[in-house]
């Protein structure tokens, strides 16, 4: 089916040729008739006619006729004619009634009834291209999600119908150009047989002008005419029977969306042709779309409008991006995005077996496969492995063997892993690894964002075994609480397509990483899952955030702390993943890691130097909080040691205060001779007696 629109445009050029042959040999014979009725109304002019006829025989090896290939033969012996022509036309006189049945009859009938068959024909055949294109255009714009059946059960009998009729008149039509070309043949040399014969049978006193090579080259012409005739007829009854077996056979393919059990999808295509309808930007929120014929050249997507000679470049499709999308409620949308991201286009197919071979055609360019000797081939060598990828196999060595750098060789720096975050050490021994330790067995994929990732309040990562609520991850949008990661000091945002995610047994290796890539992908291109959930990234010093492009709505927050390893494909630098450890169901002591993997445009590398930056900026960050902590600490323990000296100073204090006061109180006698008294204050008073109390105890000890 790929194959079958490529012919629709050559057959399109080739259409344009025919037509352009039609209107030549109309021209052509036009001028020819004229000068045969110059034979027939003026009898006194015949000779000058004769001249002009022998002359436009003669110009007929000047005519440009494009499928006049095989006009050799036909030109030696038009100039055969003009030449016994010039002769005779010094002896032509009263041939009218000779002439009207074997000269004007043929070539009139040619350019009435044929000529015009082709015109009728012509304007039959746009009517119906036209009506069409009119059906083709109500059907895509039928709605997907109000989804009417009698709307579309109406749309689609138009659209067969429009088809079948523009099938026929098509067929009908390139017969009749196919014809024309034997009618060409026969109207030139009957009329000149006729009238050659007309010549013959009048002049029987010129028979010393027809010696017997000029008779017998005539009997040739004949013979041979009559030849073209039976081939004519024979070729009519083929096209004729192709026509009915075409008509039967291409019943199914009338209908714009095909039973896909009955037109199988082919995904090994690396070449594909056929329209689609293009959505142009026309303002802020208007749009248009436009039906063009594409194709696929190269690692190149051309586009060709109806009347261009040929194709023009819509976009480089070298290492792009393909998926499905929802656009406008219209069906079967894919956006192409180039390899740089700068540039993309949003196209729809007719029909959903139209839509995923262009997915998957488009999907196998952007991996070059079709640079190799056998492209079908080789996608097909790589959709197989796909299948096979989901099958465990007993080593994991054996399964990144190409992968792997040969033995000896430093792992490329590609690979990042936090410093922070890793538990294992790196040194650890990769061939003793097996799959069951990397990933566990059945483990499901989750192809879509739909749950929350953490257990923490956005930017608080807890540690854990300690208790937490889990935060409504799409509740963040209300504004109510303030984020902390306002105050950051790294915000960088990034454009990332999600992959999937699954859970992992280890979280101590980048391998980790490359295996569940693996895996997700291989998913992927079994189930035929290629819509992917556009979203920005924002990096800061405290948690990881996707953020809908389109609402700025916090899809999920990934709390810094958790991501305990991160890295990017070793290939394919557009794709990168990350480890976020969790605890799993209330008790939190019981830890379980998923890994994320996203695809972005080509900076697969700078979000994992970007999230080492910020794991090394909130480490640092962590060091200067608890640096601060301990220094308020040792101030406060200074401040309490200050407390306790001042107060013991205030007690040695009082208590002199007490001692000088008993002392004075003991010499009683030479206060009241001299008439004068010591007043305690309460605080003293209570003092001096607790010194007496333990003077006397003293005492009695």
């Amino acid at each position: 089916m790929s194959c079958r629109a490529q012919p629709k445009m050559k057959t399109r050029s080739l259409l344009g040729v025919f037509e352009e042959d039609a209107t030549a040999i109309s021209n052509y014979m036009n001028q020819l008739y004229q000068a045969m009725h110059r034979i027939y109304d003026a009898q006194n002019e015949l000779s000058a006619a004769t001249h002009l006829t022998s002359k436009l025989l003669k110009e007929y090896e000047k005519q440009r006729f494009p499928l006049g290939g095989d006009d050799e033969v036909m030109s030696s012996t038009l100039q055969q004619f003009s030449k016994v022509i010039d002769e005779l036309s010094s002896c032509h006189a009263v041939l009218s009634t000779q002439l009207a049945d074997a000269m004007m009859f043929p070539i009139t009938q040619f350019k009435e009834r044929d000529l015009k068959e082709i015109l009728t024909l012509k304007e039959v055949f746009q009517i119906a291209s036209n009506d069409h294109d009119a059906a083709i255009n109500r059907y895509s714009r039928l709605s997907k999600k109000r989804e009417n059946d009698k709307v579309k059960y109406e749309v689609t009998e138009d659209v067969y119908t429009s088809r079948k009729k523009q099938h026929q008149t098509m067929m009908h039509y390139f017969c009749a150009l196919n014809t024309l070309q034997y009618k060409k043949k026969i109207a030139l040399l009957e009329p000149l047989l006729g009238y050659m014969q007309a010549q013959i049978s009048f002049f029987k006193m010129g028979s010393e002008n027809l010696n017997e090579q000029l008779e017998e080259f005539l009997a040739n012409i004949g013979t041979s005419v009559q030849n073209v005739r039976r081939e004519m007829d024979s070729d009519i009854e083929t096209m004729q029977q192709t026509i009915e077996d075409l008509e039967v056979a291409s019943d199914p393919l009338y209908v714009p969306d095909p039973d896909p059990t009955k037109f199988p999808v082919n995904r090994n295509l690396t070449r594909k042709a056929g329209y689609l309808n293009a959505r142009n930007k026309t303002g802020l929120v208007s749009s248009t779309w436009d039906r063009q014929f594409y194709f696929t050249q190269g690692g190149n997507l051309m586009s060709q409008a109806r009347g261009d000679v040929a194709g023009g470049l819509a976009m480089d499709i070298d290492n792009c991006s393909v998926m499905a999308v929802d656009c406008e409620d219209r069906r079967y949308c894919f956006q192409i995005t180039s390899f740089d991201g700068k540039k993309s286009s949003i196209l729809q197919a007719e029909s959903k077996k139209d839509h995923e071979e262009w997915i998957c055609t488009i999907n196998n360019i952007s991996k070059q496969i079709y640079l190799s000797e056998n492209p079908e081939e080789t996608a097909a060598r790589v959709n197989q492995s796909a299948l096979e990828a989901v099958t465990p196999s007993p080593s994991f060595q054996q399964r990144h063997e190409s992968l792997r750098p040969a033995a000896g060789q430093s792992r490329p720096p590609t690979a990042r892993t936090s410093s922070s975050g890793s538990l294992g050490s790196e040194s650890t021994n990769l061939a003793a690894l097996s799959l069951d330790s990397l990933v566990a067995p059945d483990t499901p994929i989750q192809f879509d964002i739909i749950s929350p990732v953490c257990e923490d309040q956005p930017g608080q990562a807890k540690a854990f075994g300690q208790g937490g609520r889990r935060t409504n991850p799409f509740g963040e949008s209300g504004g109510i609480i303030k984020s902390e990661t306002e105050d950051s000091i790294l915000h960088q945002l990034f454009i990332v397509r999600f992959l999937g995610s699954m859970e992992v047994k280890s979280d101590d290796h980048p391998d980790v990483v490359y295996e569940t890539m693996r895996q997700i992908l291989a998913a992927r291109a079994i189930h035929n899952i290629f819509r992917m959930t556009e979203s920005h990234l924002l990096v800061t010093c405290d948690c990881l955030k996707l953020i809908d492009p389109q609402t700025q709505v916090t899809r999920l927050t990934f709390p810094l702390p958790c991501v305990v390893l991160y890295a990017t494909h070793q290939e394919n630098k557009r794709l990168f993943g990350f480890v976020l450890r969790t605890s799993s169901g209330r008790s939190e002591s019981n830890l379980s890691s998923v890994c994320y993997i996203f695809e972005s445009n080509n900076e697969g590398e700078k979000i994992c130097d970007s999230v080492g930056l910020a794991k090394q900026i909130a480490l640092h960050a962590e060091l200067d909080r608890r640096a601060s902590e301990k220094q308020k600490e040792i101030e406060r323990v200074k401040e309490k040691q200050q407390k306790e000296l001042n107060k013991q100073k205030q007690i040695e204090k009082d208590l002199e205060e007490q001692s000088r006061l008993i002392a004075a109180s003991s010499r009683p006698n030479q206060a009241s001779s001299e008439g004068q008294f010591v007043v305690l204050s309460s605080s003293q008073s209570e003092e001096s007696d607790l010194g007496e109390g333990g003077k006397k105890r003293e005492s009695e000890a």
